[in-house]
């Protein structure tokens, strides 16, 4: 019977052990990298009032669906869009080496206007139905344009009564192409010519899908931070990683024992857990330096709701009990303590996740979710790996449980009320 319960215990052990070997690595790589881990541009816009387009809460909203339509269209990887204030936009670009050229294309207001002759306005970006980039005649770059059922009549009504003459189209008030109108174009489709490249080409179209911005933005800040920068950055933080696990291992061996060694190995779960819910499958979180900041802190949380568990379990063995007696009861009457502790360190997270932003919120989000998983890890897996550590029987001794007295010393001085039940 004790040796199929240490089979159960070691096998239970060996899998935690094995999975967290195999799996830490591809759930840690999986994580988005923020801009201070890999490098890239920041960039701060801020938006401005433009005639009757006053900028509002709703209106910066628009402004930041837009910029995200754009640079998710650019194929820009894991670009970071947030509200900072009542007016700015901080945009976060990851690996992007070329701010300019991205700010090109994300801070144009994109007003596209058809005009005639008389530069009377007839058509606007709100009538296109699609834009792409396409290689015309002669491999010339153009932009193939669709219009919406209702563009399409205006489009075609406008070429009708301007044949021989000129149809300007320009964006944001400058002239991208001046044709002559040969013939009435109808079916609702035509091209733009003008662009330099494809490149220049598909920039336009990304304009054109994406629609104009509701108010003017202006470019306040441009940092940029080189991946040797960012991968210093990383690596730091990699090696604080491993030295805070490595010290929370090494403290709670040191003052727990056995007991010390069955919270170890539930921290290694709550770290796979952690991962798992930040990475792209549940919350694809960008992990920053303030993110590790906050991981690492949550650590210490998490094992601090062991530490009340096993203070408590040292008492009711003091009081002697039996170990699974003790354990169960150190569970029971810690959980009350454990819970107001967390509450109030999420009630913290809650406050700085609402009222701030950037890496301050990284920081809030990471600690809430290590406290609520920490919650899980030390109120079931230490409590499933305690039970059957106890059912091995290998010792009942106070001292591997925590419990600071010598390991030959005589067991009957703990039984306080009596003999050891």
């Amino acid at each position: 019977m004790q040796s199929k319960a240490i089979g159960k215990f070691l096998l239970a052990i060996s899998l935690i052990i094995g999975v967290f070997i195999y799996f830490i690595g591809p759930l840690a790589t999986s994580i988005k990298q923020g801009l201070d881990l890999q490098g890239g541009t920041h960039i701060v816009l801020e938006t401005e009032d433009v005639g009757v387009n006053k900028v509002t809460d709703d209106a910066v909203d628009r402004t930041i669906q837009i910029l995200s339509r754009r640079i998710n269209e650019m194929g820009l990887t894991e670009p970071v869009i947030q509200r900072e204030g009542a007016k700015r936009i901080i945009i976060e670009l990851p690996g992007v080496k070329d701010p300019e050229s991205a700010i090109k294309t994300i801070g144009k207001t994109a007003v596209m206007e058809f005009k005639n002759e008389e530069g009377q306005v007839k058509l606007t970006g709100s009538d296109l139905k699609t834009a792409k980039e396409e290689l015309g005649q002669n491999k010339n770059p153009v932009v193939a344009i669709e219009f919406t059922d209702e563009g399409a009549k205006k489009f075609g009504d406008l070429t009708e009564a301007n044949v021989g003459r000129h149809i300007a189209i320009s964006l944001d008030g400058q002239v991208l192409t001046n044709p002559v109108v040969n013939e009435p174009i109808r079916g609702g489709k035509a091209v733009i010519t003008g662009s330099q490249n494809l490149e220049e080409a598909k920039n336009l179209a990304i304009l054109l899908r994406s629609g104009a911005l509701p108010v003017k933005v202006n470019v306040l800040e441009v940092r940029t931070v080189g991946p040797t920068l960012g991968q210093d950055s990383k690596d730091k933080s990699v090696v604080a990683f491993a030295v805070g696990i490595g010290l929370i291992i090494v403290f709670m061996l040191i003052l727990y024992r056995l007991a010390g060694f069955v919270a170890n190995v539930a921290l290694l779960v709550y770290v796979m857990i952690l991962l798992l819910i930040m990475g792209p499958y549940v919350l694809n979180a960008t992990l920053t330096l303030p993110g590790i900041a906050g991981i690492i802190l949550s650590m210490g949380v998490a094992v601090d709701a062991n530490i009340l568990i096993f203070e408590r379990f040292k008492e009711e063995v003091v009081d002697g009990k039996s170990l699974r007696s003790s354990m169960e009861a150190g569970f029971k009457r810690a959980f009350g303590t454990i819970f107001d502790a967390n509450t109030s360190v999420m009630i913290s997270a809650i406050v700085l996740i609402t009222m701030g932003s950037g890496p301050v919120k990284g920081f809030a989000i990471t600690l809430a979710l290590g406290v609520i998983v920490s919650m899980f890890t030390a109120i079931t897996m230490s409590r499933t790996l305690l039970r059957l550590l106890i059912a091995c029987n290998i010792t009942d001794h106070p001292f591997w449980y925590g419990y600071n007295v010598s390991p030959s010393a005589d067991l009957s001085q703990f039984a306080k009320g009596g003999k050891k039940k």
